[in-house]
């Protein structure tokens, strides 16, 4: 038995967007940018994706840029809005974003610029008091992740870019694990920009796109022949973008449905482990990613027990599954969002990650459950009682 559960990862490209991809590689080929029929045909196919990417979040055609994916999106977010500033200034992140925004922030800060990172509660999420107290006269951006990758916890983003705006200081978030999964509308939500991923909603890898809300500017990170109105230079991958498309249309039409599946499902899952020794949930249980389950061991400590430990064991059963932690050079190091949310280094070293999708069914869900709890009582046995 084969089951996947790492949709947060990636997801599988749906048919429909693959059969729109083949017929641009083979019938549809043209520069888009090109004044003749060929490249006409081709711009055609990128503006009627242009709508159905924005169709996903209700926002105008205009305001969409495609990228190379959601990192892309996330640094011409935060670098194209740092870039309109001859002097360093200051901008607001959280502890527990994406290494795609904490990793241009850091770049800023070596660049002088005044870099605050909000504090999160034991369940990861912000607090929008400490966003309104850390606001100053020179904040130009505020940057807070929409849904938490590894530990699934919703941040309240609606108050936060209020807070922004009342401000009138720029809020962007990383939507690349709400889109598709909870409905988004640009109208009603105050926020500024907004980047997007289309290898999460079923789309192909390698592309993505930015929300630009109308009136604000960016500096282009990219200099060359002014594609996607002048935002973001280079041919444009139209096979890529056109699967991108059909993706997101058809996550708009199945989004409502799909988000109470998965809901039902990801609370069975919590529910089957939820006696289960030394595993302990992270993340918001209400305020949460609808398709997302995760978990930390108890007394993980070092490579011979660690979250990445369970992924190697829970693959061997044909499960595929993903840890928190991450290994660079053969060390391991413990996760950042975890440390971040109250956890010891020990216990953070051992998250793991599991995350559902349109194939998952009720008894993939029964039949990891079972599994994990074998590899754990194995594992991480419980010490015998001393006879007396």
């Amino acid at each position: 038995m084969q089951i996947y559960l790492d949709y947060s990862a990636t997801t599988p490209t749906r048919e429909e967007a693959i059969a729109a991809m083949q017929h641009v590689l083979t019938q549809q080929w043209g520069n888009p940018s090109s004044l003749h029929e060929w490249g006409g045909r081709a711009a055609t196919l990128l503006e009627q994706a242009r709508m159905q990417v924005a169709g996903l979040i209700n926002a105008p055609a205009e305001s969409i840029i495609f990228t190379s994916g959601g990192t892309e999106a996330d640094n011409l977010a935060i670098m194209g809005v740092a870039r309109r500033y001859s002097q360093p200034q200051h901008i607001i992140i959280s502890s527990v974003e994406h290494s795609a925004v904490s990793e241009p922030a850091r770049l800023l800060e070596k660049w002088g610029w005044q870099v605050t990172r909000l504090p999160v509660d034991n369940w990861g999420r912000v607090n929008p008091c400490d966003l309104e107290n850390a606001l100053q006269p020179n904040t130009v951006l505020v940057s807070i992740i929409f849904g938490q990758s590894e530990v699934g916890t919703l941040q309240p983003i609606e108050a936060l870019s209020e807070i922004a705006r009342n401000q009138g200081v720029l809020f962007h978030t990383d939507a690349v694990q709400v889109a598709g999964r909870l409905p988004l509308d640009v109208q009603q939500l105050p926020v500024d920009l907004l980047s997007l991923s289309s290898h999460k909603i079923y789309g192909p890898q390698g592309s993505g796109a930015l929300y630009l809300r109308p009136g604000v500017e960016l500096v282009p990170l990219l200099g060359g022949g002014g594609q996607e109105m002048r935002w973001r230079s280079g041919t444009q991958a139209v096979p890529n973008i056109v699967g991108f498309g059909v993706a997101a249309e058809l996550a708009a039409d199945l989004v409502t449905t799909e988000t109470f599946r998965l809901i039902a499902l990801r609370d069975r899952f919590f529910d089957l482990l939820a006696d289960t020794p030394r595993l302990i949930p992270t993340g918001h249980r209400l305020h949460r990613l609808p398709h997302h389950v995760s978990f930390c061991l108890q007394d993980a400590d070092g490579e011979q027990l660690s979250g990445r430990t369970i992924v190697r064991q829970m693959n061997l059963a044909g499960i595929g599954i993903s840890a928190g932690a991450a290994c660079n050079s053969g060390k391991l190091n413990p996760s950042p969002t975890l440390l971040a949310m109250g956890y010891s280094s020990n216990v953070a070293k051992g998250g793991i990650r599991i995350t559902l999708g349109r194939h998952t069914e009720e008894a993939d869900i029964d039949w990891t459950a079972m599994v994990l709890k074998q590899v754990l009582a194995r594992l991480m046995p419980e010490p015998a009682l001393c006879k007396i």
